[in-house]
């Protein structure tokens, strides 16, 4: 009997241990947890430190070797059969939103250890390397943009810029990397992936409203992030009559109400989100001076997104020009709409069914690591339910079920797609 048929029969046969993932998914909420049952870890902060280490003593406990790019990003390898065939990835991010909750990332991370983990229980041996990524920043909600590190790992970002990027203390990337001392020597992108596999909750209602256990994601929709400053004039309240003022905060409210009207004006797939304002001096007796505020597009059509885009920097104009302020924005993040690998999806579709799952194709309307990783590797993602819809909340919610669903299918479509890239070399 060849090596690929006693491993396609016994990869059948290999089940991941529900309470072992669910316990190891409370154990780690409880570093950054929150009063509110969330998790508050941004990234390269200290309790980014301590879960990073906390990941780094499982994987290594499992045989695996760990690395760790200029980046940060985290790898942990088991050989394979082969050493001349790259990795076969699967991961996502162990940083959270300030009032994130227990899933959204950690989630991918933890059941690509626990698919590891069932298949050397198992003594099962693969053809390619397995690999696990623990991304870097990917919410971006300490530096922006989102999804920093996989960006550079696909060359969509220069290395220094993204190390110089400041939060809004003014610390570095870079810097606040070198402190928590995960910055690495390999340069982020030198290595090479057969394919990569993200899980994660879908962060929408669309599978819990249909009933549906599982989703094979097609893509990604575009998405297009901007920073906003408006100068008017600091100025008494009390002493500055209405006509004669320059009220930044007052043109802010008009772009916001704008960005709302733009995303209804393209529905139902538009979206268009005002998600941080910056007031200044921020007084009760002070008329607001300045005003900084991010606006996040998105759209499945590039197409479309360039008329959001046009329609909003036009609103900027002539909202702003009759009140007085002056403008500067900035486009910080632009993701086309992107398509995941047919072969990739094909084995998540495949590994579902198998698992005895319903299916479901859909396409990510948040952005995710994968986003990027599939311009320089074949990619595909797994959604499973979260609780009404509702994420980046601390009250997010996947059940133990749920969870242990996606990472049985995440197992079984890393195998899936390990025997393709067995039978492509010629192995017998």
């Amino acid at each position: 009997m060849s090596a690929i048929q006693r491993n396609g029969r016994q990869m059948t046969n290999l089940r991941i241990d529900a309470e072992r993932l669910w316990g190891e998914l409370m154990e780690t909420a409880a570093i950054g947890g929150t009063p509110k049952g969330g998790i508050c870890r941004l990234t390269l902060t200290d309790l980014d430190r301590q879960v990073r280490d906390w990941f780094k003593a499982r994987a290594e406990g499992l045989g695996c070797t760990v690395a760790v790019d200029d980046m940060g990003v985290m790898y942990a390898r088991r050989p394979g059969q082969r050493t001349d065939v790259a990795p076969i990835a699967m991961g996502s991010h162990l940083d959270t939103q300030p009032t994130g909750g227990k899933f959204d990332g950690v989630l991918g991370v933890l059941s690509a250890l626990e698919a590891l983990r069932t298949m050397v229980e198992a003594g099962y041996e693969t053809f390619a390397p397995i690999e696990i990524v623990n991304w870097t920043n990917e919410e971006g909600s300490r530096f922006t943009p989102a999804m920093i590190a996989s960006g550079v790992f696909a060359r969509v970002f220069e290395r220094a810029w993204a190390a110089g990027r400041q939060d809004r203390a003014g610390t570095t990337f870079g810097d606040a990397l070198k402190a928590i001392g995960y910055r690495g020597a390999e340069p982020c992108g030198a290595r090479t992936l057969s394919a990569f596999f993200e899980l994660h909750i879908e962060q929408g209602p669309i599978l819990e409203a249909e009933g549906k256990e599982i989703g094979a994601v097609t893509g990604v929709q575009g998405m297009r992030w901007y920073e906003v400053t408006l100068t008017g004039q600091d100025a008494h309240t009390g002493a500055t009559p209405m006509r004669l003022r320059k009220n930044a905060l007052l043109g802010a409210a008009r772009v916001v109400e704008e960005v709302d009207r733009i995303a209804h004006a393209h529905a139902p797939l538009a979206v268009g989100t005002v998600g941080s304002l910056e007031v200044k001096p921020n007084s009760p007796n002070v008329v607001p001076g300045e005003v900084f505020f991010t606006v996040d597009l998105r759209h499945p059509e590039a197409a479309t997104l360039d008329t959001m885009e046009q329609r909003f920097t036009a609103a900027l104009d002539a909202i702003c020009a009759p009140l007085g302020l002056g403008v500067a924005m900035k486009k910080i993040w632009d993701q086309p709409p992107v398509r995941f690998d047919a072969q990739c999806v094909e084995a998540v579709r495949r590994a579902g069914a198998a698992a005895g799952h319903s299916v479901r194709d859909m396409v990510s309307g948040a952005g995710h690591d994968a986003a990027y990783v599939a311009r320089v590797a074949p990619t595909a993602m797994i959604f499973v339910p979260c609780r009404n819809g509702v994420s980046h909340n601390e009250s997010e919610f996947t059940s133990k079920e749920q969870c242990a669903m996606g990472a049985q299918v995440l197992l079984q479509a890393v195998l899936d797609y390990d025997r393709q890239l067995a039978e492509r070399h010629g192995t017998s």
